[in-house]
This record gives C-alpha cells, structure tokens and sequence, in this order.
C-alpha cells in the first residue's frame, strides 16, 4: 500500500496541478465575459481529448514493456525498446494531428458547435494540435520514468509543463490581448518544456534510451503494438463518451456546454488521483509480473481498490463545498451552475466506480488481457452511456446527461472489478 500511495499521490500532483492550469486557463477566458469561448474551449477540448487519448493509450504501452524488462533485469533491452516505442509514437501522432488539423471543422460541427463558437474552436485547434508529436516524446518519457519506479521525476515533467502555462497563459490571454489564441499558444510553450525535462531524464539520469536497428524496430514493435492498440482503443471510449455528452448538452444550449465544459475541468483536478493510480500500478504490476512476484500483484490489486474508495469520498465531499464557489469564480449563468451542480452533489459519487474501472484495465493492460480493458471500457461509453445519458436527459433536463454518465460508470466498473481479480488470482496457477 505504501508503494500504491506514494506512486499514485506523486502522480495526482503532477496530473492534477496540469489540470489545474488548465481550469485556470479556462477562468482567463471566462473573465473576458463571452460565454461562447468557453464553450468553444470546450468543443476544442472534446477534440484534443482523442489525441491525448491516443498518448496515454500509448502511454500505457510504454509503461508495461519497459517495467517488464527492468523487472527481468534486462536493462540493454529497455533501453532499446525505450527507443522503440517514442518512434511509434511520435509517429502515430504526426497522423493524428495531420487528420485533426484537417477535418477540425467537420469534427467540431459533428460535435454540435455553430457559428463564432465553431470558428473560435477551429482556430484553437489549428494552433495547438501540430504540436501533439511533441506532446508524445513528454508522455512517453513520462511512462519510462514510472517504469523505473521514480514517481517524483514522472511528477516534475508535467509540473514543469503547468508552471510555464501558468505564466504565460495571463500574459498571453489578457495582457497581450491575444484571447483564445493566447491560450493555444501557451500549450506550445507547455508541451515543448514537458518534452525536453522528459529526454534529460530518461537520457542523461537513467540512460534508458539507446540507438536500436531495423531487426529491434520489428521485434521490439510487437509486444509494444500488442498492448498499445486495445489500449488506444481503451482510451478512446472515454472522449467518445465525451463527445456523446457534449453533444447531448449542445441540444440545451451554450449555457450547458460552458457548464459541462467547468465539470470535466473540476473532474480531472478533483479525481487526479484517480486517473494517476491507473498509470502508477500498472509500473507495479508490469515489475513484479515479470518478476514472478504474484502474490504483490494481487495485494497492489486489492490495494489500489481501497485507495480508489477513499480517494472518492475525499474528493466528493471537496466538490461539494467548492460548488458555490465554482459557481461565482467562473461567472456561470443558472443553467450551466445546475450542471455542475448535478455533478458535484450527486454523480461524482460515480468516480468509485469508475476509479474501479481504471484499477481493472491497469491489471488487464499488465498482466497480458489488454483486450478486456477495451471491453469494459467501450460497454461504459459505447454501449451504456448513450441510452442511460438520454433517457435521464428526458426526465431531468441537462442535469440527467450527467446522472447518466454516472450510471454507466456504476454497471462497467462493477462488472470490470469482478473480471480484474479473477484475472488476478490465477495468475501463476
């Protein structure tokens, strides 16, 4: 449990304080008092949500076949796969940026943005998406890091990232006047920090990263490809049911998006440990698995559940008393406060369930069933969300869209919870 905390509250430090300049960067735009640019931070957030899902599903790729050879000692290896893996990466993003920045206005139209909203959202994207290839050298010098086990190094590289935002976005947004663009450029200046802490430290402090050849290319590019494609495909349920929910909320208006667009703000800050627990055990399942260790993956299963309880309960009871506050700090009319209010007071004592989820997909990633974390996830947001969201929608008006998604979590994660551990206690048998 000791190992679980400190891996995991390192990395809800890193995870939340990035995301809480982002909330920040969102409470620059509101103070210029337009209501349709925080909406349209929100479509563009919808939006980069897929990329960003794609490096973390590659992220958890990274982490499970390099903690795997370092548990087997084979230190040569990591480093060549090391290698490996940032080429595929930054390569898998070069396509992806290419298809974003070229269909954004298709995309973001599909997602319910109209006129200036849709405009503004375009013009964001078209500024920071050609950066997602550099955003993946970070990431993927963030997975090595937690690979080794050096949870405050992995921490560092993205509170460097959210201390140059920090700064600049002010600068950017209201001192140069600059609006939502300031904002787009800022994460330029975000990623291209987070990127070159990442290489110092994976390079120069643990030297896991060496030159590879073609035959290393192909054969490390297997085991690699093997965990990270279901992963991907994991990771993109959750901005597919992003982008469902958003679309639901359009249907009520700018006022619920702005507000739905605060909630996913409040939700990674709030639950950062949770999402950090899910990248934290999967470098402690990856070490002792390729150890043989089985019986301290079944603890760190069991482990990481209790942890997740907690953490929810905290974090619920914190987004309770913040609600009046968040109300006012980001000007938000009554129909975007009743949102965030359905949120906060009800359904964010869904994120148990969804924390559970994570903890399943972890061990599943790990422990070599990386397809049945894309199955549950894709039953939650491809399968549960939409009829739950909708129907909820009918009766409750904005507010139920975020009841719904609190339900799905509920059934998936149950069910999730249930096959981790079955999965875990035979291992070894």
């Amino acid at each position: 449990m000791g190992h679980v905390v400190r891996m995991t509250l390192t990395g809800a430090l890193g995870v939340g304080f990035m995301f809480l300049v982002d909330a920040i960067n969102l409470f620059w735009i509101s103070t210029l008092g337009v209501e349709r640019l925080v909406a349209a931070l929100g479509f563009a957030w919808m939006i980069q949500f897929f990329a960003i899902s794609v490096g973390i599903g590659m992220m958890i790729a990274v982490t499970a076949t390099v903690s795997r050879l370092i548990g087997m000692r084979d230190l040569a290896a990591a480093r060549r796969q090391t290698t490996v893996n940032a080429v595929i990466a930054v390569l898998v993003q070069v396509v992806v940026a290419s298809g974003i920045f070229m269909f954004r206005y298709d995309l973001l139209a599909r997602a319910g943005a109209q006129g200036e909203t849709l405009e503004a959202a375009a013009r964001y994207l078209a500024i920071a998406i050609p950066t997602l290839p550099i955003m993946a050298v970070g990431m993927v010098g963030s997975a090595v890091l937690r690979a080794e086990g050096d949870a405050w190094r992995a921490m560092s590289v993205t509170l460097s990232s959210g201390l140059i935002t920090m700064v600049v976005d002010p600068v950017l947004i209201l001192g140069l006047g600059l609006g939502l663009d300031g904002a787009a450029m800022s994460v330029i200046f975000a990623r291209l920090v987070s990127a070159s802490l990442a290489g110092w430290y994976v390079i120069r402090v643990y030297d896991l990263a060496g030159p590879i050849t073609l035959i290393d290319f192909r054969t490390m590019s297997r085991p690699f490809l093997a965990i990270a494609l279901p992963a991907i495909l994991t990771q993109l349920s959750t901005p597919f049911g992003n982008a469902l929910i958003t679309g639901l909320m359009a249907a009520h208006g700018d006022g619920a998006v702005a507000g739905w667009a605060v909630v996913t703000r409040m939700t990674v800050l709030a639950f950062g440990g949770i999402f950090a627990l899910s990248s934290a055990i999967s470098g402690i399942f990856g070490q002792n698995y390729g150890g043989a260790e089985y019986g301290r993956v079944r603890r760190t299963y069991l482990d990481a559940l209790i942890f997740c309880g907690s953490y929810t309960v905290l974090a619920w009871g914190f987004l309770a008393l913040a609600s009046d506050t968040a109300v006012s700090l980001f000007s938000m009319g009554p129909q975007a406060a009743e949102v965030l209010r359905a949120f906060t007071m009800l359904a964010a004592g869904g994120w148990f369930f969804a924390g559970g989820l994570f903890v399943a997909n972890a061990a599943f990633n790990a422990l070599g069933r990386p397809i049945f974390s894309t199955l549950f996830n894709w039953l939650r947001d491809g399968v549960l969300l939409w009829p739950f969201a909708a129907l909820m929608s009918v009766r409750f008006g904005a507010e139920g869209v975020v009841y719904g998604q609190a339900m799905a979590a509920m059934v998936a994660g149950s069910l999730a919870v249930f096959a981790g551990w079955r999965h875990v206690v035979r291992l070894g048998r």
